[in-house]
């Protein structure tokens, strides 16, 4: 499903922007976000909306891709691992389409290598999963050939392991067995996490 999420800044959010922010410098603040993870990208468009972005999500690469063709985003963050295919099919069109565009993919801890091919190919950066607005937004407004600031409260390692635990048990439909499975987790271990508030 392709969805609008917004077309202009929110004018109850023009607080984000101001002469110290990079993105104010930009007069096409359009961004694609493609990401099958619904929770996680409905999340995203809110933070990023909040922030000045116009932001449209797309949930596959086909409806990536087709996004692409409309109207090519000044701006892009794509999942790596979408259920139809790679993101980089994404990136690749986005560059054809738009050289100067900056696109982040987002990928898990274990595609860090793979990602880095991702940069070679046309992503203006990566992110491992998960990575929240403010790195994100970071990213995009560092300037080229230099990494992005870090954080000034990067999640905790608890905070990293918990968001890892809730996305896989997301995408396991929240089976709790299956999840415990996946993660090589007792269930009982695996129901007392779930149980807790997230850490810090």
């Amino acid at each position: 499903m392709l969805t609008q999420s917004g077309t202009s800044v929110p004018s109850q959010d023009t607080a984000f922007l101001s002469e110290t922010d990079p993105l104010s410098a930009f007069s096409d603040r359009s961004l694609l976000i493609v990401d099958d993870d619904k929770p996680f990208s409905t999340r995203l468009a809110r933070a990023m909306e909040g922030r000045g972005y116009a932001v449209q999500v797309a949930e596959s690469v086909s409806e990536g891709v087709a996004a692409v063709e409309a109207k090519a985003p000044a701006f892009a963050v794509i999942d790596m691992r979408l259920g139809d295919g790679n993101g980089l099919d994404v990136i690749a069109r986005l560059k054809e389409r738009r050289p100067e565009a900056r696109g982040v993919i987002l990928t898990g801890y274990g595609n860090i290598a793979t990602a880095v091919t991702a940069v070679k190919l046309g992503a203006f950066d990566y992110l491992a999963k998960p990575a929240d607005a403010d790195e994100i937004h970071g990213t995009l407004m560092a300037q080229p050939g230099e990494r992005a600031d870090p954080p000034e409260n990067p999640m905790s390692a608890d905070r990293v392991r918990w968001e890892h635990i809730q996305r896989v048990y997301e995408l396991c439909g929240r089976n709790v067995s299956e999840t415990a499975r996946r993660l090589n987790m007792h269930r009982r271990t695996l129901q007392r996490i779930l149980a807790k508030r997230a850490p810090r």
